[in-house]
């Protein structure tokens, strides 16, 4: 009977999660106001339930709102109750908390494409952001809006946010909300000619675009860019470089199928309105008359006449036109050149129009689906409008874009988008200009505005951190108030500010004492930094705040890889190695063992390579490293086959739970290391297979879809590590894309902005090829010179909240003296054993502001925010923060009863760690 009661309490521990009922009474609704209390809306879409809202007339942190609003959380065995992996309410299910526990065991941290994100508005407010704190670290006050939303988000938080506004969960209480359809976004200038500037650094020669890791053209965002030059520098030497070069290559880009044949109607109107821009000949352009073989080329049926009719869809095609785009241009082109086009050309246009005035993308023929999108409907409108004759369907056009347009100014993309989209926002606003809508053009300039990144370009999608050339061109005509329609180089003076003023991307002046422009950091005031002992005590940091006795692994241990690659401190380098060789226990009980699962159905595989890693640059035996075999662990733990949609394993050669690339990486690369190139072939095999077309490698496993400075320069010290023919040509398109990244001033694109941790990565992994990209390493030196403070520590980006931060800095110092991970040595000979950790005495007397640290031993969970860590519990190297969630052991999580807990930063948007 003892045995069995044992058991059971065994079970129970195992089991143990953090459950808070709502408030007996819940405050009602109407108990807040608009400058009274605070309101929080709970999205229970995806479970089948509807948006449920809660007050507390007395707000004191985004924690407490939930449940004085009525609302039932669970955090997770791992992480403890600030981070709320469940949410219930009395009002759906009979308050039942989902996700449920056939989909979410809750004991480790959530992935990042399945888990509460959480997404906060200040009082006045009406655009949300996704919360750089905890809900216990999120301090509240009367007139703030918070909001929960089930499922995933990119890296930079810029997908899978809320698809109500704050003043949709306001009006509920205040009846405040804006008359339908009215933009009410603030007033803003696209800097248009930083844009243009940031689309003429990336042509090659000066004269192209080339597609990401090649030498192609790429004819259109070629031509985008050659606009963007006329609207914003009028006649220009660049301009004619640009255009001479696509007059010289007509043939290819207009006439793919030869010039005998019927052009590719787009490309060939796209040429036509360039010279129609820059005061050239559409008719001798390359040899061609544009025009005149577009007039030339009209279909006189489509395939219902059972004849013959390549590259057309129905009666009034422009040939090979194939989308609505190529018919647009083609007529907006013959129009601007005074030649009437064939009326059934134009008429084609208005039979793409849906019933609701939007027009579709696609060239359908009558009677098929139609469903338009914001882009197609404002330049179709735009031609339309010009053509003259059509006002009932330039009407209808308008209403369609009254109605899609957000309240905060921008379009959607497509129809059931959540995100404004940068390129629908941009097109609808070159029409509405052109259509006199002066307000609504404005309020879509105004968030293209708050869309502009630091470089100067624009991403794809609100919230975007990677810049791309075609919407970066589009914006440039939205915010120069004109397009194609319009476009001229006949200009007194250029629209933008004047091309002598900086570029945006310029950080600021740093604090005195820091080290001069144009040199690297002073790496031993960075080393200083780190090891202050009112900071790393007795061997390790800490973690959340400064009363916590557990340990921070995953900072701990990047901070010593930047003292291997310095070489600056052996003595507390030993420290740290001993600590962690010594099993790492903490004051809370906790150890490396918990920190990487080994032994357990968690193991986690970036945290065990992350581990592997450190014991061989020191000299180490990563087979006996801790007590572990860390070697086994890895080979133990390569998943054989996929078990998703369960957690563990994306595919064969993930490790178990190795859930971004970064974590992957660390895996391999102590393998490869280790010796054991057999064993690591599946893992890399999986890898590589990661690698997209243009070069870079995502952030998140399974792909996440999106191109990641941090993952493809890990990704590229591990491939380097793994030699061969085809790693090399891996390495070599990684690193052509690393260098396309590099913004200005020297500094890469993170979660953050532009991002000290994220340059840091790029200067290493740049650092593979030294010799051909020297001008870029030292461009990047110099950026984290100019982000080093007085005090030796390092911001976190050049265009956020000043001070010093330890993962920043870890990862500055690392990333400075371009060492890879898979090559990082350093002896130990000569240091002596450090005192030996106490570890019921671990608390730090200092916590360094801006230190945004996550989940168990770093591991970046999301916290209660959603957003993930700041290190990276499986391999962070103060980096993006994708989501780690590491296993908090069964015999430890009844220490968590009492633990107090206030979750900073666990979002990867920001935290830049976590891996």
């Amino acid at each position: 009977m003892t045995a069995l009661v044992t058991a059971f309490l065994v079970l129970a521990a195992a089991c143990v999660s953090f459950v808070t009922t709502a408030s007996a009474a819940a405050d009602p609704i109407g108990e807040c106001t608009a400058t009274k209390g605070a309101v929080v809306a709970v999205d229970f879409g995806p479970f089948g339930g509807d948006l449920v809202r809660g007050c507390d007339p007395t707000p004191t942190t985004g924690y407490e709102l939930l449940h004085d609003g009525g609302f039932g959380t669970t955090g997770t065995g791992h992480d403890g109750p600030g981070f709320i992996c469940r949410i219930g309410h009395g009002s759906f299910d009979g308050g039942t908390q989902y996700p449920t526990p056939d989909r979410d065991d809750c004991v480790l941290t959530p992935p990042a494409t399945a888990y509460w994100s959480y997404w906060v508005a200040s009082p006045g407010e009406d655009e949300w952001s996704y919360s750089q704190y905890g809900a216990m670290s999120r301090n509240l006050k009367d007139g703030d809006v918070d909001a929960w939303v089930y499922g995933g988000t990119d890296i930079g938080g810029g997908t899978g946010g809320p698809d109500f506004s704050p003043d949709d969960v306001r009006a509920g209480e205040t009846g405040g909300t804006p008359a339908p359809g009215t933009p009410t976004g603030a007033p803003g200038e696209v800097d248009a000619t930083g844009a243009a500037t940031w689309l003429k650094d990336r042509l090659t020669d000066g004269e192209r675009v080339v597609d990401d890791g090649s030498d192609v053209p790429n004819y259109l965002l070629t031509t985008e860019t050659a606009y963007a030059l006329a609207a914003t520098e009028g006649k220009s030497a660049a301009l004619d470089k640009v255009t001479a070069f696509l007059a010289a290559h007509a043939d290819d880009y207009a006439y793919p199928n030869g010039t005998g044949e019927a052009p590719d109607a787009a490309a060939a109107a796209r040429l036509a309105l360039l010279a129609e821009s820059t005061e050239a000949d559409p008719r001798a352009v390359g040899g061609h008359d544009l025009l005149g073989d577009l007039a030339a080329h009209v279909c006189a049926a489509g395939p219902e006449s059972g004849e013959p009719t390549p590259g057309c869809t129905a009666k009034g095609d422009f040939r090979n036109a194939g989308y609505t785009e190529g018919q647009a241009l083609s007529v907006l082109a013959l129009l601007r050149a005074g030649t009437a086009p064939a009326a059934e050309t134009v008429d084609r246009l208005t039979q793409m129009q849906c019933r609701d005035g939007g027009v579709t993308s696609v060239l359908i023929r009558p009677g098929e689906n139609c469903d338009g999108d914001p882009a197609t409907t404002g330049l179709v409108a735009l031609v339309l409008d010009q053509a003259g004759g059509h006002d009932e369907a330039v009407t209808k056009a308008r209403g369609y874009l009254a109605k899609t347009q957000r309240e905060d100014g921008a379009f959607p993309g497509y129809t059931g988008a959540t995100s404004g989209s940068v390129y629908a926002t941009a097109y609808a606003a070159q029409a509405l200009h052109g259509l006199g809508d002066t307000e609504r053009a404005e309020a879509a300039v105004g968030w293209l505005s708050r869309q502009q990144l630091g470089g100067g370009g624009f991403g794809f999608e609100e919230g975007a951190t990677d810049p791309a050339p075609y919407p970066t061109a589009v914006a440039v005509l939205a915010g120069t108030h004109t397009s194609l329609a319009t476009l001229t180089t006949k200009k007194a003076e250029p629209t933008g500010p004047p091309t002598s003023q900086p570029p945006t991307s310029q950080p600021p002046t740093t604090e005195p004492g820091t080290p001069p422009p144009g040199v690297g950091p002073d790496l031993k005031k960075g080393v200083a930094y780190l090891t202050d002992t009112a900071q790393l005590k007795q061997g390790h940091y800490h973690l959340f705040d400064p009363k916590s006795p557990e340990a921070d692994f995953g900072l701990t241990i990047d901070t010593a890889y930047a003292l291997a690659a310095t070489g600056l401190d052996n003595n507390t380098l030993r420290g740290i190695v001993d600590f962690i060789d010594d099993g790492g226990k903490d004051g809370a009980g906790k150890s490396i063992r918990d920190y990487t699962g080994v032994g357990t159905a968690y193991a986690q595989g970036g945290a065990i390579g992350k581990t592997a890693l450190l014991a061989q640059a020191v000299g180490r035996d990563a087979r006996d490293f801790a007590g572990l075999d860390l070697i086994a662990a890895l080979e133990k733990g390569t998943c054989a086959k996929s078990t998703l949609p369960k957690r563990g394993c994306a595919a064969k050669g993930n490790y178990t739970y190795a859930e971004s690339v970064f974590k992957q990486s660390l895996g391999v690369m102590a393998q490869l290391r280790a010796g054991e190139k057999e064993a690591a072939q599946e893992p890399l095999a999986y890898l590589v297979s990661l690698q997209q077309d243009n070069g870079a490698w995502p952030s998140l496993i399974p792909s996440s879809g999106d191109s990641d400075v941090d993952s493809t320069a890990i990704a590229a010290m591990a491939l380097d590590m793994a030699g061969g023919a085809e790693a090399e040509q891996a390495v070599d398109r990684a690193l052509a894309w690393l260098a396309s990244r590099q913004l200005p001033g020297g500094g890469f694109p993170g979660t953050v902005g532009i991002s000290v941790n994220s340059t840091g990565l790029a200067v290493q992994g740049l650092s593979l090829d030294a010799s051909r990209y020297a001008d870029e390493i030292a461009g990047g030196r110099k950026f984290l010179a100019g982000q080093q403070n007085a005090d030796g520590g390092f911001n976190t980006s050049a265009d956020g909240q000043r001070g010093s931060d330890l993962r920043a800095s870890a990862q500055a110092v690392s990333g400075a003296t371009g060492i890879s991970f898979g090559e990082l040595e350093r002896s130990l000979a000569g240091t002596s054993p450090q005192p030996t950790p106490d570890p019921s005495d671990g608390v730090p007397d200092i916590v360094t502001p801006g230190d945004t640290s996550g989940g168990y031993g770093a591991s970046g969970g999301y916290g209660a925010s959603g957003g993930q860590g700041a290190s990276g519990g499986g391999g962070a190297l103060a980096s993006t923060g994708v989501q780690v969630g590491l296993l908090a052991a069964i015999a430890a999580l009844m220490v968590l009863a009492g633990w107090r807990v206030a979750v900073m930063a666990r979002r990867r948007a920001t935290a830049e760690g976590g891996r």
